[in-house]
């Protein structure tokens, strides 16, 4: 039986159309997610929307309209996205779904309650609404939190808790021990440095008038808190409010892969909750930084958020080329654990250096002459076979530690030789067939490292080996 590999993203609040950071996330869970099918693994990819809370109900009021209205457009944008995007993604869960995802949250809150980790107490505190979370002081600069930049709201109401501060110890041990593991090594020990400062129990709860949500069970005068809500979408998704065989096959995750702005939530309250549901933890959490623009935060204000759609559609000629482009700069030109920087003069020098004077002039020009030319089938040279082999041991320890920068650097590295190998061997001129057939032969394994990183790329590149074919893979950016 093949080995399962369950992966998730984080589910994107549906307060905002999709914009180029989560594009990030869902490409990266991607590569992932084709790696391990590649492996022979049952892979089950997971992304999804999150829709309730005070910042979905807010700015529906402000377009004037009803809240789950509103969440079902936002929502049909980000699957939208995943198409865009060529995402292999098998599944997508809505956390208003009353069918798949509610039993499941109403199930775990029963389970909470069951091992006395739930209580009713009255509070007071400063609320983010952007961050859907109440903040301390450390988190408050000049009345604002330090994340949204923008004013906590005083708020005084009687909710449920859930126990955060009983699993503090448990979880501290967990992750020095590695069972619950934290990429990068740095989030790993921000998350302890919060568990050792001591968690203090959380609001679970928020009184119905003021709060958009699932009813707590048992008591319809308050609803369930956003991160109670949402959190639970990566079991709700496979079953896990009837212990479907899918939950029992797929649970724990192999990765989750979020944001550094929702890491608490992740790292410190879903593994707190799964321990007091005796629900087994994920095994891995892989946080990303932020694409900032310019050297600027991305915001609505500045007028500078990128959308992943217009970027897209910006180099999609051939039709391809933009999704593919836009694969590349994000997953090379970003690294994977921290804030990286978009320009659009930084997207098209990657593009013409890389794509158009890379992978696609090495292609061009070997099938140009081998099109041409009487191929007899020869074993390839130990010269290109070493390369390649190293090529593959580096790439694959790269991907593994999720550096997918590193990774495709690796490939690059090869397709440089290949051209050196073209320009030392003269093949315009001798159209050498011992040297065709090494050169393809690395063609072919460009074509399959790439797969999961520029999957249609990969797709045309073995197309036109097999059928010694020309393809002009990424056309050169002209101003």
């Amino acid at each position: 039986m093949n080995k399962k590999f369950y992966i998730t993203t984080s589910i994107p609040y549906t307060n905002a159309p999709p914009h180029i950071g989560f594009a990030l996330e869902i490409i990266q869970a991607d590569v992932l997610a084709r790696y391990h099918k590649g492996l022979g693994k049952d892979v089950y990819f997971l992304t999804g929307t999150d829709e309730h809370g005070i910042k979905t109900l807010r700015i529906a009021r402000e377009a004037g309209k009803d809240p789950k209205q509103f969440a079902d457009e936002i929502s049909e944008k980000f699957k939208d996205l995943t198409k865009v995007l060529n995402i292999s993604n098998n599944d997508f869960i809505r956390t208003t779904d009353e069918i798949r995802h509610k039993p499941a949250v109403e199930k775990l809150w029963k389970k909470l309650v069951e091992a006395k980790d739930i209580y009713k107490k009255k509070y007071k505190g400063y609320y983010c609404a952007g961050c859907e979370s109440f903040k301390t002081e450390k988190e408050i600069v000049d009345g604002k939190c330090t994340i949204h930049l923008k004013p906590v709201e005083l708020v005084e109401e009687e909710n449920y808790f859930f126990r955060l501060s009983k699993y503090n110890k448990k979880l501290i041990e967990l992750i020095e021990k590695g069972k619950l593991e934290i990429i990068p090594e740095s989030k790993k020990n921000e998350t302890l440095g919060m568990l050792k400062q001591g968690m203090e129990d959380v609001s679970f709860s928020r009184t119905k008038d003021k709060y958009w949500g699932f009813e707590v069970p048992g008591d319809p005068s308050q609803v369930m808190y956003v991160w109670c809500d949402a959190l639970p979408n990566y079991i709700s998704a496979i079953g896990y409010d009837k212990e479907a065989a899918q939950f029992k096959k797929y649970w724990p995750a192999d990765v989750h892969c979020i944001g550094k702005d929702i890491m608490k939530f992740h790292t410190i309250f879903w593994p707190a909750m799964l321990l007091s549901a005796k629900i087994k933890l994920p095994k891995q959490i892989f946080v990303h930084g932020f694409i900032n623009v310019a050297g600027q935060k991305m915001s609505k204000s500045l007028g500078n958020v990128i959308d992943p759609f217009l970027l897209v559609k910006k180099y999609g000629l051939p039709a391809q080329a933009g999704v593919d482009a836009v694969r590349y700069y994000l997953l090379r030109e970003i690294l994977p654990t921290e804030d990286g920087d978009f320009t659009y003069e930084k997207f098209e020098q990657r593009y013409n250096s890389d794509l158009a004077g890379g992978i696609g002039n090495l292609v061009a020009r070997t099938l140009g002459i081998a099109s041409k030319a009487e191929l007899t089938k020869l074993k390839p040279t130990k010269k290109i076979t070493v390369k390649v082999k190293e090529t593959q041991k580096n790439y694959t320890k790269s991907i593994e530690n999720f550096k997918f920068n590193d990774a495709l650097a690796h490939v690059w590295e090869l397709i440089s030789f290949c051209d050196k190998y073209v320009n030392e061997e003269k093949l315009w001129e001798t159209k050498n067939p011992k040297v065709i057939n090494d050169l393809f032969f690395a063609i072919k394994e460009i074509g399959i490292l790439i797969e999961p990183f520029l999957p249609e790329t990969a797709e045309k590149i073995k197309s036109a080996v097999d059928n010694k074919k020309s393809e002009n893979l990424f056309p050169r950016i002209v101003k």
